[in-house]
């Protein structure tokens, strides 16, 4: 390296950036380029011989949207109205309690916070039964928030996401300068006022990855949905994906991947189209928590 100059290091260094670089595309692009194929692959297998499959077609995908025992576009549709409510709901409830902890004083405050922190500590998996039971008594009750209604499964979303976006906001609320609040006092504002008009503002970022997460963990969750949804119309799109895999109508892995791939979209978009805000809302958690 030593008798290499200035300008074949500076080459070499880009050649081994490049080649690093290429190796971890391939490694990420790979399942997604074999889920395609797969999806195109008339043979119904996810063993295909090559990337790209004898007799392209399309039925996979026609299959999603014509067969009645899999409501494919009711499963989206239920995966985004379920995501988009608990998302909704969580940050607002986040922001709220995160504001009180990080702002007010009050007996039991630092305990509080230690608990719900402990509580995260627990895998979700121990709380299933637990849940179950909770849920179908609960039904008795309100039927409305009982099994297999999209309001249950909201509510124990809503329980689950609580305790580490709590933390997260928390940390981002105790970095805005208290001056912001002095200042807003002194021109007679309200808690209500500085909250809203002054401190949420700068929030964006933070609210933006927090909302983000949320739907992104609700879109993609299979097991609460499982356990508290019965019904095939009710099932979002994951559990509705795991009907072609399961064995009830055989194993359809063609319509899985199609399936599969425009279960994604939402998610892409999402991503895509917020990933400015999140990037910069972590890097800003980050440096200032």
């Amino acid at each position: 390296m030593s008798n290499l100059t200035f300008q074949q290091q500076r080459y070499l260094s880009y050649a081994v950036r490049w080649l690093i670089a290429l190796i971890l595309i391939f490694f990420s692009i790979f399942p997604v380029l074999w889920i395609l194929s797969s999806s195109l692959n008339p043979a119904n297998t996810l063993a295909s011989a090559s990337l790209i499959p004898q007799n392209i077609g399309l039925d996979n995908y026609r299959q999603l949207f014509t067969t009645p025992e899999t409501p494919f576009l009711t499963w989206i549709w239920n995966s985004i109205k379920i995501s988009s409510i608990t998302t909704v709901l969580s940050v607002t409830i986040t922001t709220l309690a995160a504001f009180a902890f990080s702002r007010f004083r009050f007996t039991g405050r630092i305990n509080m916070l230690k608990a719900i922190l402990l509580i995260q500590v627990f895998p979700g998996l121990l709380a299933m039964i637990a849940i179950f039971t909770l849920m179908t008594q609960f039904e008795s009750i309100i039927p409305m928030f009982g099994l297999d209604t999209h309001a249950g499964l909201i509510l124990v979303y809503l329980g689950g996401a609580m305790g580490v976006n709590i933390w997260l906001m928390k940390g981002f609320f105790d970095t805005i300068p208290r001056a912001i609040d002095e200042s807003g006092m002194v021109e007679g504002a309200s808690h209500w006022q500085i909250f809203s008009q002054l401190i949420l503002p700068l929030m964006q970022p933070i609210l933006i990855v927090v909302a983000i997460l949320t739907f992104i963990g609700t879109y993609g969750d299979f097991i609460l949905a499982r356990i508290l949804l019965k019904s095939t119309d009710q099932y979002p799109l994951m559990v509705g994906l795991f009907i072609f895999t399961s064995g009830q109508f055989s194993q359809k892995w063609g319509p899985f991947a199609a399936g599969a791939l425009l279960g994604a979209l939402p998610i892409m978009i999402v991503y895509l189209v917020l990933q400015d805000y999140i990037v910069g809302g972590l890097t800003q958690g980050a440096v200032k928590g």
